[in-house]
């Protein structure tokens, strides 16, 4: 079967993780995604040895980035290499970076160089903070740029007096491909209508503002943002966490008080609390929050996880377990849904991109390329011949 972008040409001209996973969504529906990485490989091939990382005889974080992707090795910064770059473009449907706007001058692919090359070029573009302004130039990660910048950092403490939350690599990364990989094909649907291609991009600071949109909003309208509270002072019991027997957590998400605090007593088997005085009402219960809290500890440590888990489903109540990485592999609901899928070998599960379209088949994922291992296929592709990629190859050009 034909894929939605079969036949789609893109160059993955970008590192550190946003840009080259929304060249990957691209990939899973068919798109023919070359990588160009620098002789010397992609610095985020190195992710995984950076201290306090997992360890593992697999490059994990190339693998899930870089899967379906072709690499060509080319030194942008060899003016050798600038026609070639100049041929891949002019035949390419989309180019993605996420080089800061004076980088891409010193490479020559900024937009205004590249898009009179190719009038139907999508070219795309993500930085940490913006393509203008004062910062447009300062390197951003998701740490900094997604999570500190937006103050999600700072709202998700545990407590106010708290240090400030850590983000997980590549945390905002994914999320913000999303947004990067919706841009580019909102540009090619525009481009069926018109014919012509465009700039496009997004940020990680804008991503990361979005997602803590509903904050942030509150704060627009002038709202005060309250300090968030230890656990234990929580303002609701019905949204809070809690710890079972066996040490495990799990999150109850009840919003429709009203009707859900009678089943969960019940699921309970602490039908006694709804004729406590002091929590007749909802305005009650939030209003005595730190005490129900302290009554649903002590019931929750009665069971462990496993048995809360049946119980709550039983009374269809909403609740979230708090799952540990080790049990994602296994997780029947994931695998039913394909939210992880085996690699076309058969062999390891990787992560799927969390999009489907009905009567669309992704591709299978394949494993990710080593450096600069497809360099010859790709330029004879684009038509070089091999007195001109032994060339390029012995300028220092080419890998």
């Amino acid at each position: 079967m034909q894929r939605i972008f079969e036949g789609l040409v893109v160059l993955d001209c970008a590192s550190f993780i946003a840009a080259p996973a929304a060249a990957t969504v691209l990939s899973d529906f068919g798109a023919d995604v070359i990588k160009i990485e620098p002789p010397s490989g992609d610095p985020f091939r190195h992710l995984p040895k950076l201290p306090g990382n997992p360890r593992s005889e697999h490059n994990w974080a190339w693998m899930l980035e870089s899967r379906n992707k072709q690499s060509i090795a080319l030194d942008l910064t060899r003016p050798e290499a600038q026609p070639v770059l100049h041929r891949m473009i002019a035949e390419a449907d989309v180019f993605i970076t996420n080089f800061p706007p004076a980088v891409r001058r010193r490479l020559g692919i900024t937009y205004q160089t590249l898009a009179p090359l190719n009038p139907r070029l999508i070219y795309a573009s993500f930085t940490g903070y913006g393509e203008t302004g004062s910062e447009a130039n300062k390197p951003g990660f998701d740490s900094n740029a997604w999570w500190a910048r937006s103050g999600m950092m700072d709202l998700v403490r545990p407590d106010h007096a708290g240090p400030p939350a850590r983000s997980l690599p590549g945390m905002g990364d994914h999320p913000s491909a999303l947004a990067l990989f919706g841009a580019i094909v909102a540009a090619l649907y525009r481009r069926e209508r018109t014919g012509k291609g465009a700039h496009v991009g997004t940020s990680l600071m804008a991503n990361g503002v979005w997602s803590n949109g509903l904050m942030v909003q509150a704060r627009l309208c002038g709202a005060s943002i309250p300090t968030r509270p230890p656990r234990e002072q929580a303002f609701n019991a019905m949204t809070n966490h809690y710890r079972c027997r066996d040490q495990r957590w799990l999150i109850l998400s009840l919003l429709k008080e009203d009707r859900e605090w009678p089943i969960l007593l019940k699921a309970f088997d602490r039908d006694e609390l709804a004729s406590d005085p002091r929590f007749l009402t909802t305005a009650d219960r939030h209003a005595r929050a730190r005490e129900l809290t302290a009554i649903f500890d002590e019931v929750f440590a009665t069971k462990d996880l496993a048995q809360w888990r049946a119980i709550l489903d039983a009374h269809g109540l909403i609740f979230g377990v708090v799952a540990e990485v080790d049990e994602l592999p296994g997780d029947r609901q994931m695998l039913d849904n394909d939210v992880l899928v085996p690699f076309e070998d058969g062999g390891m599960l990787t992560l799927n991109s969390p999009v489907w379209i009905e009567g669309e088949q992704k591709v299978a994922p394949r494993a990710a390329p080593e450096i600069g291992q497809d360099s010859d296929a790709v330029l004879r592709k684009f038509g070089c011949d091999d007195a001109e990629i032994a060339r390029l190859r012995a300028c220092g050009a080419l890998r």
